[in-house]
C-alpha cells in the first residue's frame, strides 16, 4: 500500500508546489483578488503580532512559501500529516479570496468560480485524508488508549502483588508471635 499513498501524496501535493511557486514568484496578478479577505486578516494579525508585516503583497508571498514548503514535505513524506493540516490552512483564504462565486453577476464567471471552489473543497478533503492517514500504522488514538490500558493493567498487577505480600507478612508475623523464643 505504500506506493499508492506515496504516489497520492505526490499527486496531490503537485498543484500546491507549482502554484505556490508561481503566486511567490508574482503575488501582484493576485492582490485585488485577495485584498478583501487580507483587509480582513490583517486586524487579526496585528493583534496577535505588531511586527508581521500584513500588505496583500507580502501575505500573498508568505502563503506560496508555506505552500511549497508544505507541498514538498508531503510529496516527500516527510511530516505529511503536518503538511497536509498546513496546506489545509493555506487553501481557506485561497479559496475564499479567488472563487468567491456568491459575488459574480455574469453566469458564466460565476459557473467557473463555482467549479474551483467545489474543486478546493475536494483538495481540501483529500488534504484531511492525508492528514488522518497513519500509514497503516495505528493511530495517537489507539496508541494512548493501548499505553493507558497497559498502564492500568500494570498498576492491577502491583496492587494484587502488594496485597498478597501483605497477607504473607501478616501471616509470617502471626506465626512468628506464636513460636516460643
Amino acid at each position: 500500500m505504500k506506493p499508492v499513498r506515496s504516489l497520492a501524496r505526490a499527486m496531490l501535493s503537485g498543484i500546491f508546489v507549482v502554484s505556490g511557486f508561481q503566486n511567490f514568484q508574482n503575488p501582484g496578478r493576485l492582490v485585488p483578488a485577495a485584498k478583501p479577505v487580507t483587509d480582513r486578516v490583517t486586524p487579526l494579525l496585528e493583534k496577535t503580532h505588531p511586527r508581521i508585516p500584513t500588505d496583500t503583497e507580502t501575505l500573498i508571498r508568505v502563503n506560496g512559501a508555506v505552500q511549497v514548503g508544505a507541498g514538498l514535505m508531503l510529496a516527500t513524506g516527510r511530516f505529511a500529516r503536518p503538511a497536509a493540516l498546513v496546506l489545509a490552512g493555506t487553501l481557506v483564504p485561497t479559496t475564499l479570496a479567488g472563487h468567491p462565486f456568491w459575488n459574480n453577476d455574469d453566469p458564466a464567471t460565476r459557473k467557473n468560480n463555482q467549479i474551483h471552489f467545489l474543486k478546493n473543497l475536494g483538495l481540501l478533503g483529500g488534504l484531511l485524508l492525508a492528514a488522518a492517514d497513519t500509514g497503516g500504522r495505528p493511530g495517537l488514538r489507539w496508541r494512548t488508549g493501548h499505553r493507558i490500558g497497559h498502564s492500568r493493567r500494570s498498576v492491577q498487577r502491583a496492587v494484587r502483588t502488594a496485597r498478597r505480600e501483605a497477607r504473607i507478612a501478616v501471616r509470617s508475623a502471626a506465626t512468628a508471635r506464636r513460636l516460643p523464643g
